[in-house]
């Protein structure tokens, strides 16, 4: 009989890992943060893309998602009358179209860093600018690289950092070029080290919470990837190879049907490289273009 059996005042373990993330069902995080997820789930964004509520008597809702109505509804369900303030991280489609339809539901102020992509602000919001409600502030910090537009948020009084697309839960981040950079990328990751977390609220998946590692581990995977390309262009047996050519023989342990999202992130390296004096090409801005060594 094992010691566990042996000890009836023993309670039971807990479950290993988190709860499930359940669609348009609110789930409390903290004392002050609440997530909902959109059920949008897929291959971009796996279970779905979390909607926060930060705040008790004035709340900040960070990226509504998906223009759905199912979704919307449960935000305001959630939140009601106490929504002052609409944030989004950034403007792909998974993450702001849902804006405008919570702004007509609450009236609440709507920050970017941006209006672009059909989404439509009240007012900008710049790198160190702050969002100042009754229990918590909230920064943003711009991290461009995913998108040139693209915001976190930190709340200091929990040392917790809403990541959009920045840092995922899971799995790595597409950087597509001309509006994804991987230098820029790569330089707000360390950046975001600097900050000294205890918890990344990312746009999708679970919470991260050991944020330094899951960075660096993001830092290790891209700079990997980056040798990893230059290998296969020096190698090549014409002497070059497109992006196509590099997915193929450098993701062999990736799924063919990510293969089309992996191109972009290999142009992006591509793009880095060729900034860098390491590679060259007839055009950097095609992605179909030819690469050879510099």
């Amino acid at each position: 009989m094992n010691e566990r059996m042996a000890d009836p005042e023993r309670s039971a373990p807990e479950p290993e890992g988190p709860k499930p993330i359940v669609p348009e069902v609110a789930s409390a995080l903290s004392p002050l943060v609440r997530r909902i997820t959109a059920d949008n789930p897929g291959m971009m964004t796996g279970p779905g893309t979390n909607t926060y509520l930060v705040g008790i008597d004035e709340i900040v809702v960070i990226d509504p998602g998906p223009d759905d109505d199912a979704h919307l509804d449960a935000i305001v369900g959630c939140g009601g009358d106490r929504i002052r303030w609409i944030a989004a991280t950034h403007t792909h489609q998974d993450h702001s179209p849902g804006v405008a339809g919570l702004k007509e539901r609450t009236g609440a102020e709507v920050l970017a860093f941006v209006a672009r992509d059909g989404l439509e602000i009240d007012t900008a919001l710049a790198d160190g600018d702050t969002i100042e409600a009754t229990e918590f502030r909230l920064t943003a910090v711009h991290t461009p690289g995913h998108a040139s537009n693209h915001l976190c948020y930190l709340l200091p009084e929990e040392r917790t950092l809403f990541s959009g697309d920045h840092v995922m839960e899971g799995s790595t981040v597409v950087i597509t070029p001309p509006d994804g950079d991987m230098a820029a990328y790569l330089e707000s990751l360390e950046r975001l080290r600097r900050l000294r977390l205890r918890r990344i609220a990312p746009g999708h998946g679970h919470l991260i919470t050991d944020p330094v590692a899951k960075i660096d581990e993001y830092v290790s995977h891209r700079l990997d990837r980056e040798r990893q390309v230059a290998e296969a262009i020096a190698g090549a047996p014409q002497g070059s190879a497109t992006a196509a050519e590099l997915v193929a023989a450098i993701y062999t342990d990736v799924p063919e049907v990510l293969h089309p999202a992996a191109r972009y992130s290999v142009w992006a390296h591509l793009r880095k490289l060729a900034a860098d004096g390491r590679v060259t090409a007839d055009a950097v801005d095609d992605i179909d273009s030819r690469w050879s060594v510099a």
